[in-house]
């Protein structure tokens, strides 16, 4: 809607770039401060420029009325031009608040070791990453979600010995567990897995540790995905650490193309980081010659930047911050724009229950099963309060707010005002067709603030995602329920004379919310 008033206005005013929107609706539904700009130009006071720019939009179709107030233009937009929009909105609802941006991205996030399954903190990331590849798609960005992979490297072979320990506990030998081992139900249970598929005899010896590491791997990975599928999130593609570091040695070569990229001190290879902002240089070859984790984000980034994205989007844990300067300054090693790589962070999270901590779930052994939390209060709660903060910062909620079922749980009185506009549909004798083809004209102020909101979302979407806040969205919608909420305890809906007129500008309501609701992963109720 901006996008279609600020290119109306640009045809009077082509220095206007920009539209704001002013705190109190009643002032307008836009307003511009560009007589300000234009004062020094023209000598002029902006009031004078203000009152003078507002005459040329006195026969516009899209404006009942433009006036100026101490220098500002303050627009305010006609049922006629707000009618046009619902129409197209309500006629063609798949493709309302898309946009077509022309850019390919390439996301990467969760990536967590398939060790074990996910907890909370990977649950956070993983709603946020799945949200914004969802508000992405929608807006027309050519993206692809990626979850990589690190099944190389020592925490696979602890993940081995932890199983085979484990099973050999199952099978009543005497076991001595190491300071470092992976712990907790699941391991039991995968142990007993490994028994019925492999026999007790297999654990007769260590010899099978190896096989056993990835075996396990594979089926934390199936589990990993199981995880995620139930939260409704999947990938179009996974990257193997293990299958990468085949690439080493041509990755390491072109790495050291830049002479300034590598150097050789106590036996190990170290990357120049520190030339482009890391704290200390790193180690990327051991003395040993086995290359380090840091070896694997080497790769694999040479890898992405090889297939030509205009930008890529990692979502990382908040504890991986000193990673972003030591993997830049590998891409820019490598010959690549290190500036395309944006990194978000994402904070863990505490959780209550009752107004206590949340107990550590026994079959993890010491963290919060994501599963646990899907299962007590769903994937569509969890969703959502996931995305009332920013990703960077801390969240604390307690489970049991989720359940209640009044206004006090955001998501409940969310889909409720979908759900009651359905009710009211239903409760009409009107057809939909006989409703969208009412027009909409000289509504009264009310109605025309309620119908400005709910056509806004496409706006919200796109500043949520350029601006990484995805909570924009959630906050967006619980005010657009509020006013929904308001307008029908003050208005009687059905059996008016207006009932036409309210149905129609409902109806945009609900396609907004359920919009809203489904880039946010939630399918919206339409009966509570």
């Amino acid at each position: 809607m901006k996008k279609i008033v600020l290119k109306h206005i640009q045809k009077e005013i082509p220095s206007l770039n920009a539209l704001e929107k002013p705190k109190d609706i009643s002032f307008g539904h836009y307003a511009s401060p560009v007589a300000f700009s234009l004062a020094k130009n023209y000598k002029k006071s902006p009031i004078i420029i203000a009152d003078e720019l507002c005459e040329k939009f006195k026969q516009s179709n899209i404006f009942d009325n433009v006036e100026s107030l101490k220098g500002y233009i303050n627009f305010k937009l006609s049922s006629t031009f707000l009618n046009s929009l619902s129409n197209e909105a309500l006629n063609d609802e798949e493709n309302f608040a898309k946009d077509n941006k022309n850019k390919k991205i390439l996301l990467e996030y969760v990536s967590a070791n398939p060790t074990g399954p996910l907890h909370i903190g990977h649950a956070r990331g993983a709603v946020f990453g799945d949200t914004l590849y969802r508000v992405a798609k929608h807006l027309g960005y050519d993206i692809q979600s990626e979850y990589y992979v690190n099944d190389a490297g020592n925490q696979i072979r602890l993940l081995g010995i932890s199983l085979y320990l484990g099973a050999s506990e199952v099978l009543g030998k005497d076991v001595e567990y190491p300071e470092e081992y992976y712990r907790g139900d699941y391991i039991i249970d995968l142990a007993k897995k490994a028994i019925a598929e492999f026999g007790e005899d297999y654990f007769k010896d260590e010899s099978v540790i190896e096989e056993l590491s990835t075996w396990a791997k594979d089926k934390m990975l199936i589990l990993i995905k199981d995880n995620l599928k139930s939260a409704g999130i999947e990938f179009d593609s996974f990257a193997s650490e293990k299958e990468l570091f085949k690439l080493w040695d041509e990755t390491l070569k072109k790495l050291q193309r830049d002479s300034d990229a590598t150097y050789t001190k106590d036996g190990k290879l170290w990357l120049n980081s520190s030339k482009f902002g890391d704290e200390k240089d790193r180690v990327i070859v051991r003395e040993d010659g086995r290359p380090t984790y840091l070896a694997g984000d080497i790769i694999y980034h040479n890898q992405k930047f090889k297939r030509g994205y205009d930008e890529y989007i990692n979502i990382w844990g908040a504890d991986h911050h000193g990673y972003i300067s030591r993997v830049k300054a590998a891409i820019k090693f490598l010959g690549y724009d290190e500036s395309k790589l944006e990194v978000i962070l994402s904070q863990m999270v505490s959780l209550l229950k009752g107004g206590k901590p949340y107990k550590m779930s026994k079959r993890a052994g010491n963290f919060i099963l994501m599963s646990d939390i899907i299962q007590e209060i769903g994937s569509d709660a969890l969703r959502f309060v996931f995305l009332t903060k920013k990703s960077d910062t801390h969240l604390e909620f307690d489970i049991d707010d989720l359940k209640k079922q009044d206004s006090s749980n955001p998501i409940y009185y969310i889909n409720y005002a979908h759900a009651r506009i359905n009710q009211l549909v239903q409760k009409s004798k009107k057809s939909l067709g006989n409703i969208k083809q009412t027009k909409l004209e000289n509504l009264e102020d009310d109605e025309k603030n309620l119908l400005f909101n709910a056509l806004l979302l496409n706006e919200v979407l796109n500043d949520a995602y350029e601006s990484r806040q995805l909570q924009k969205i959630s906050e967006y919608l619980k005010n657009l329920a509020s006013l929904l909420h308001q307008f029908y305890n003050k208005n009687q809906i059905v059996g008016s004379e207006k009932e036409n007129i309210y149905l129609k500008i409902l109806l945009v309501v609900a396609l907004s919310i359920r919009t809203g609701l489904k880039l946010m992963g939630i399918e919206a109720k339409y009966k509570m």
